[in-house]
């Protein structure tokens, strides 16, 4: 047992490329997971700023500066973030609101409703298992009201937290987009020679990651954009809101869609109860949620479809589990790394094939 772990070790790490790449990663992962709460600021800042650099490539690309057209890309997206924030925001914490101090009769409307189903149709539906169902969503929508009240109260707890975040992130995002190719240069000034597995990683993760940030933003406003338009043409209430749940909920592949089905359902039958409208805004939803899956998710991340949903689902539940929100957030492109680690490792099948094939 110990040859084969030692053929093992040797076949694997005796590149010093490999090593220097093992334990590079080794120590990103040690400080983010240990040092999250710490750095929230700095990661924010980053994924921003990967967001913002395609718009600052396009002005360099016309004849400007790369700190004017920091400067510009900047600006523009603080204020479109404070006119969001004063126009949307407000709107959605009054929906919330209103949609806690409903929920409990809109449960109870909703029981009724679905409790009358054995009655409709006795020798398709059991009491019993209707009864054990309800019981077991109630709980659930309890718990998670609870747990939103009890997040809205630290919020506001925090705000102090929010200032400062509003202040430090935009002159971090500021300096990333305009001294990129100087913070790329020390960082480098810190690396061992042998990088070029290091090098080669990083090529194909960057250019990932910055389409995958890109896309994933455009892919939230899009679903969430229609989603909204289509609840507030057919009368919904909570539109704005049930669109927003609906755009966040392609964060996380395949779990979303099926988690914010629920809200929608609900609203819908304490609106309308089992009846047209109430089927036709199910139509709609799932017809969304097909035209999601079935075009917009593969032209936004074709590379992406290449895993397997089984592997994508691995990796948001081990991300999220270590790292929350942003472990699901980048569940696909951290699925991603893996994949390309293991295809690049030194003595893999791949690349074993590759060197034979030159």
């Amino acid at each position: 047992m110990l040859d084969v772990l030692l053929t093992w070790y040797k076949r694997r790490f005796s590149d010093p490329n490999a090593v220097v790449l093992f334990w590079l990663l080794v120590g990103s992962f040690g400080v983010i997971y240990f040092f999250s709460g710490i750095l929230a600021p700095f990661l924010i800042a980053l994924v921003i700023a990967y967001l913002l650099e395609w718009f600052v490539q396009k002005l360099t690309g016309i004849g400007f500066s790369r700190s004017l057209s920091t400067s510009i890309v900047v600006l523009l997206f603080i204020s479109i973030t404070i006119l969001l924030g004063i126009v949307v925001v407000p709107t959605l914490f009054r929906q919330s609101i209103n949609l806690l101090r409903e929920a409990p009769a809109m449960l109870s409307h909703a029981s009724d409703q679905v409790k009358r189903l054995p009655e409709i149709y006795p020798d398709l539906i059991d009491v019993t298992l209707v009864e054990n169902v309800l019981t077991l969503i109630q709980e659930r929508i309890l718990s998670s009201s609870a747990n939103i009240v009890s997040f809205s109260f630290s919020s506001l707890m925090s705000l102090a937290v929010v200032a400062v975040y509003a202040v430090l992130v935009p002159i971090l995002i500021f300096f990333m987009l305009k001294d990129k190719d100087r913070l790329l240069l020390i960082i480098k000034r810190f690396l061992p020679d042998n990088r070029s597995l290091v090098n080669q990683v990083w090529v194909q993760m960057n250019e990932q990651i910055s389409n995958y940030i890109r896309g994933k933003v455009i892919h939230i406003l899009i679903v969430g954009s229609v989603s909204y338009i289509v609840f507030l043409i057919m009368g919904l209430n909570y539109a704005l809101l049930l669109g927003v749940l609906v755009g966040f909920s392609v964060l996380i592949p395949y779990i979303g869609a099926f988690s914010v089905t629920l809200p929608v359902l609900f609203v819908a039958l304490f609106q309308w109860g089992f009846s047209p409208e109430c089927a036709y805004i199910l139509v709609a939803y799932t017809i969304i949620q097909i035209l999601d899956g079935n075009v917009l998710t593969p032209l936004l991340f074709s590379e992406a479809m290449n895993l397997h949903p089984i592997a994508i689902i691995l990796a948001v539940l081990v991300f999220g589990g270590l790292w929350g929100f942003w472990g699901v957030f980048f569940a696909i492109p951290l699925a991603t790394l893996v994949s390309v680690l293991v295809n690049s490792w030194p003595g893999s099948s791949r690349t074993e094939i590759g060197s034979h094939m030159d």
